[in-house]
């Protein structure tokens, strides 16, 4: 399993994912895989690093010490930084690994302003998306990004659309304030954004005071000062009918839950994940008892809880 993660990173940094976000965050979550580093050929050093953000999936994971913070949608497309130096673009790069990326100046020339009233020398990151009525639209903006013939590009690029989420290099007070810049400046922002018909993958909450925001830190792959809140799915509940142990390739013994068979998202479940004992005594389970199970990114079955069920007395 980590060959076939470091696989799908490395495509998704390379612009063709063969999986989704929400599998890959699934697997690298069971498998506890954690991405350290991509090579990124004839890469290019992005003005200021691209993190990741961390995921959580309950408002309660969230917290900005009292902070004021804004909440935006998380677009699903292909994430790129533009450099712009004394009012025009100088540079467009796809994220790579957060610190180098793929020279695209020239297709981004196409989807956004090249010529800005900003003197500074910034920084704007952003997403490159397309609208859900063109199949598979996350992987139709990240592909365009790749495609070698510029004919074939601006004939897609009626399709796409940049999505400025942040800039850095401005010394602004707010989020919000350098929301508004940009967008006077022709960009589509993040804030006044109408996502209705574009893949979106949880929403994202940030800190607006830019100074608050930075003096949070950094981890070593997040900013402290944001969150992407992934939606938790329903699941089904059934019965755990015993707990099995198993050898992972690693060496590794781990719990497995054998479940009365049923249905989670098309698909017939009869076993599921338990990570470790710590999990099991956090749920609180017991043979015989009732569980919700859901499919984590539609691969991975999944226990979130015990369903203690009321019987009626007649």
């Amino acid at each position: 399993m980590y060959s076939f993660l470091e696989k799908a990173s490395a495509m998704y940094y390379a612009g063709s994912p063969i999986i989704s976000d929400e599998e890959f965050d699934a697997l690298a979550k069971q498998y506890n895989y954690e991405e350290v580093g991509h090579t990124v050929t004839d890469g290019i050093p992005h003005l200021y690093r691209m993190y990741s953000l961390q995921k959580v999936f309950s408002l309660e994971d969230i917290d900005f010490v009292g902070a004021e913070y804004v909440r935006t949608p998380k677009l699903d497309g292909a994430a790129v930084s533009l450099t712009y130096v004394k009012g025009h673009l100088a540079q467009a790069l796809t994220r790579g690994d957060g610190n180098l990326g793929r020279d695209i100046t020239l297709k981004l020339e196409e989807l956004v302003p090249n010529i800005v009233s900003i003197m500074d020398t910034v920084q704007i990151t952003g997403e490159v998306v397309a609208p859900n009525d063109i199949p598979n639209a996350r992987n139709y903006a990240s592909g365009s990004l790749n495609l070698k013939d510029m004919a074939e590009f601006r004939a897609r690029a009626k399709d796409l659309c940049f999505v400025a989420y942040d800039i850095q290099g401005r010394g602004d007070i707010s989020f919000r304030k350098a929301m508004k810049c940009l967008n006077h400046n022709g960009f589509n922002v993040v804030t006044d954004f109408d996502s209705s018909n574009y893949p979106t993958d949880g929403e994202v909450y940030r800190v607006d005071n830019y100074d608050a925001f930075y003096r949070m830190g950094y981890t070593a792959h997040h900013p402290r000062g944001a969150f992407a809140l992934k939606e938790q799915k329903e699941g089904v509940i059934t019965e755990l009918l015993d707990v099995v142990w198993q050898v992972g390739k690693s060496g590794v013994v781990s719990p497995v839950a054998i479940l009365r068979p049923v249905e989670v998202g098309e698909a017939l479940v009869s076993r599921a994940t338990l990570h470790n004992i710590e999990y099991i005594r956090s749920l609180n389970l017991e043979i015989g008892c009732n569980v919700e199970v859901i499919r984590s990114g539609e691969i991975i079955p999944r226990i979130v809880r015990r369903v203690d069920i009321q019987k009626n007395s007649s």
